[in-house]
């Protein structure tokens, strides 16, 4: 096992040697996540429909109005007579930021006890509105439709007080005429204070796509490159562990995606102003799963491809679909179902939501505990196929 462990690093270093003799190649590494964020820092894409969109919902109301909103909410229909929104119930508004934390829902509403109270005594009264802050796009969408169902919910009652007084004329000077026009106010609160853009929403997928990119290309690249050149048959005669070679390579690759992650991560903090509300270990902790999930289908395809060229097509093959899907760019509930399903197989989407969880909403790691085991579950999965498969094809 010692020898394992010290072949393994000897392969490590001998490839991060390599890798910085190349200057343009260096300097390209450090230039691309530089220019990913640059590039895609500003684009902000549109959002026009909800669809069953969870959203949830707690009632400290002793009265009856608060249900009678809560039934509102969720027989609201929108195109093609879809469900805006799938209503969840909490007991508190500590529970819907748990839930908002877990991702269960999009959002909340908390009805105060008081609510039903105030309004049968002309007063007016708040309805809490919560934030999914880790992702902006949706979050406004969601905030914008609640708050006009609420200004209707509001006027219909005001309505029907108005009716109510007229008929007493007499007494009317007693009322506030305030809470006839706006019965009901809304508050905006957020899981963290302040709010949130649509690059905080972007900037922690980014971070693992380029992890992902780094780890999946440069181990193909390098293991493909060693094959052409005929140095791969050099380390293989020496009195090397093949399992060493494999975890050496995999380690460096790792190295060099941890780097560039950490380098988006700082270029974010400091041009965009994203802040990291959740433990910095745990952020490099999602990072070492996303590589963790990554490095056996790339040793499977480093073991497959007998070229270079080969194995940066398959990759692509696999990359480009993975960065449209996971949420990177655009939120997952936007797509059309049957591409949903498809996300949800792919670990890029894991690791993009456990990260966002972290970064934005400061999760701890009970809120990104199904992400963790998705992705150990994934990257044993293919580490169990790709060493078997590479060690088999490079003996040949």
């Amino acid at each position: 096992m010692g020898r394992i462990i010290k072949d393994t690093f000897e392969i490590t270093k001998k490839d991060l040697k390599e890798f910085t003799r190349d200057r343009l190649r260096l300097a390209t590494f450090f230039i691309m996540p530089i220019f990913m964020m640059i590039l895609v820092g500003f684009i902000f894409p549109n959002q026009n429909s909800l669809k069953n969109i969870p959203l949830g919902i707690a009632i400290d109301d002793q009265g009856k109005i608060g249900e009678r909103l809560n039934k509102v909410f969720g027989e609201l229909k929108g195109e093609n007579d879809v469900k805006i929104f799938e209503m969840k119930k909490y007991k508190g508004l500590d529970e819907i930021k748990d839930g908002i934390k877990k991702q269960e829902i999009n959002g909340g509403i908390f009805i105060p006890g008081d609510f039903s109270k105030n309004i049968s005594e002309n007063k007016q009264t708040d309805i809490v509105i919560i934030q999914d802050q880790s992702n902006p796009q949706i979050s406004a969408l969601v905030t914008q439709t609640v708050i006009k169902i609420i200004e209707g919910f509001g006027q219909s009652l005001g309505n029907q007080k108005l009716n109510a007084i007229f008929i007493r004329w007499p007494n009317f000077k007693k009322y506030s005429p305030q809470a006839f026009i706006t019965p009901i106010l809304t508050k905006l609160e957020g899981i963290v204070p302040g709010s949130t853009n649509y690059f905080e929403f972007m900037a922690p997928g980014i971070m693992v796509m380029v992890v992902m990119t780094a780890v999946l290309t440069g181990l193909a690249a390098s293991i493909s490159r060693e094959k052409e050149q005929g140095t791969l048959d050099g380390i293989l005669i020496a009195p090397i562990n093949r399992l060493a070679i494999i975890l050496g390579k995999a380690l460096a690759q790792s190295v060099r995606g941890i780097v560039q992650g950490i380098i988006v991560l700082i270029l974010a903090i400091l041009l965009f102003g994203v802040r990291v509300y959740g433990n910095l270990l745990l952020v490099l902790l999602v990072v070492l799963l996303g590589v963790f999930s990554f490095v056996g289908l790339g040793i499977l395809v480093s073991a497959i491809a007998s070229e270079q060229e080969t194995a940066t097509q398959l990759l692509f093959m696999f990359q480009l679909p993975m960065l449209f899907l996971s949420g990177v760019f655009f939120p997952i509930q936007q797509m059309p179902q049957f591409m949903q399903y498809i996300a949800h197989l792919l670990p890029l989407t894991y690791a993009v939501s456990a990260m966002r969880k972290v970064i934005i909403l400061g999760a701890g790691i009970a809120d990104i505990k199904n992400e963790i085991l998705i992705l150990l579950v994934f990257g044993f999965i293919t580490l169990v196929i790709s060493v078997p498969t590479f060690k088999r094809i490079i003996t040949r």
